[in-house]
């Protein structure tokens, strides 16, 4: 008998009747005699519309005032499908039992809106999974040391699910989306992108964090962390398969690099639309201007991902970043406010009509020139980069938005993804 955490997404969650589905397909392999976990995202749309009506009733730059309700409404979207499916479950015939993040407790940080786990407490779960009942636990949720329910922000629930799995020692966490696995890239950008089946973790989480919506990268950074066996694998196919074709489906993310792995140099093409550019510019050029710019930033819980430092000219530089398109208008306020003024810069600029794109691949560290053919490429379509990041793994450039998809396609086409290794 194994234990598995089944994580079900929002589409997968969408209606009564995929509801009924997610249920039957737990309760066939809880009858094969697994323990189950089972964490769901609330019903498709439905934080999107707990949201507006915030929305609603306050205004958008007053967000960070009210925060606290903003999880106290969102955290209610996982609470329903949660209870909804032990419903369904029941009805199958099983017992069952859910519980909100907070009655487990998972335990996060402070950080509302995008909290962070920091602890798992199993005995009430294990308590109920040795009494033979299948548990659900509501993703993208916790408790704070002040007993305030917090979220783990979008995607959240890949997190908690993978989190679940780590402190219980799962045997295996499968996530169930509305794709069957990872692809070389999005098939609705390239219709030829090819499944993989398998992935290292490294680039799991390299896909993850360049823009790949497969995963949240926090539970990639949690399966490597705590080396929980995940696999990526569609919801859509009859609950009624055999439940070893099922186990074997997906796209298996695997930490150990052998012979049976597929070796491309190029594992895959991520990218992201969410991303905007902020320069400051003018900025004097002396020890500790990078901390005060991205110091001040980070204090305020914004992500900040490709960063470059121009050439020093009259001991002036001009110091430019990328965030998450939604954090852009609180970024280039902040920098206005609290820092441009200590820093005696010029300006503070930006652009929301940018993208990034990576190719990603561990075959990258035995291979020379995988960058240089990338920028061949991005050249002769007359694409122009204006910022470059690279890591052993992976090179990423940020380049005009409207460009994006003639990037992704020909870049696709010039590693040959749409072929399998030999």
């Amino acid at each position: 008998m194994a234990l598995i955490v089944h994580k079900y997404g929002g589409t997968s969650m969408g209606s009564t009747e995929r509801i009924r589905n997610v249920a039957k397909r737990v309760a066939k392999w809880a009858r094969a005699g697994h323990q189950m976990v089972v964490v769901p995202s609330a019903m498709s749309g439905e934080t999107n519309r707990l949201l507006a009506l915030a929305k609603e009733l306050a205004p958008a730059k007053a967000t960070e005032s009210y925060s606290r309700e903003l999880d106290m409404l969102a955290a209610t979207g996982e609470q329903a499908s949660s209870a909804l499916l032990a419903i369904a479950l029941q009805a199958e015939g099983l017992e069952s039992v859910s519980y909100a993040g907070w009655q487990v407790p998972i335990r996060t940080n402070s950080a509302y809106t995008k909290a962070r786990i920091e602890s798992i407490e199993d005995t009430k779960v294990r308590a109920d999974l040795d009494a033979g009942r299948v548990v659900i636990v509501t993703g993208f949720q916790g408790l704070d040391e002040l007993g305030n329910i917090t979220t783990l922000g979008r995607g959240g629930s890949d997190t908690s699910a993978v989190a679940v799995a780590a402190a219980m020692k799962a045997d295996e966490c499968l996530i169930y989306t509305d794709v069957d696995g990872v692809y070389t890239t999005d098939p609705r950008v390239v219709p030829e992108a090819r499944r993989l089946q398998t992935v290292s973790f490294e680039e799991m989480l390299e896909m993850a964090s360049m823009g790949s919506k497969v995963l949240q990268i926090r539970s990639v950074e949690f399966a490597g962390k705590y080396k929980v066996k995940l696999r990526v694998l569609s919801s859509f196919t009859p609950w009624d398969i055999d439940i070893n074709e099922e186990a074997a489906s997906g796209t298996l993310i695997t930490f150990e690099e052998d012979e049976h792995m597929e070796q491309a140099i190029v594992s895959g093409i991520a990218f992201s639309r969410d991303e905007a550019k902020i320069s400051v510019l003018g900025v004097p050029d002396k020890p500790g201007i990078a901390y005060q710019i991205l110091g001040a930033v980070a204090d305020a819980n914004i992500d900040v991902d490709v960063i470059i430092q121009n050439i020093s000219k009259d001991g002036k530089t001009d110091f430019s970043f990328t965030v998450n398109r939604g954090e852009y208008a609180k970024t280039v306020d902040l920098l206005k406010e609290k820092v441009l003024p200590k820093l005696g810069a010029q300006e503070v600029v930006g652009d929301t009509k940018i993208c990034k794109v990576s190719i990603v691949g561990i075959g990258m560290r035995s291979h020379v020139g995988v960058a240089s053919k990338m920028f061949r490429v991005l050249s002769e379509e007359g694409i122009n980069i204006q910022m470059i990041s690279t890591s052993e793994i992976k090179t990423s450039v940020v380049i005009d938005e409207k460009y994006m998809e003639l990037a992704v396609r020909a870049l696709h086409k010039a590693f040959e993804l749409e072929q399998a290794p030999a």
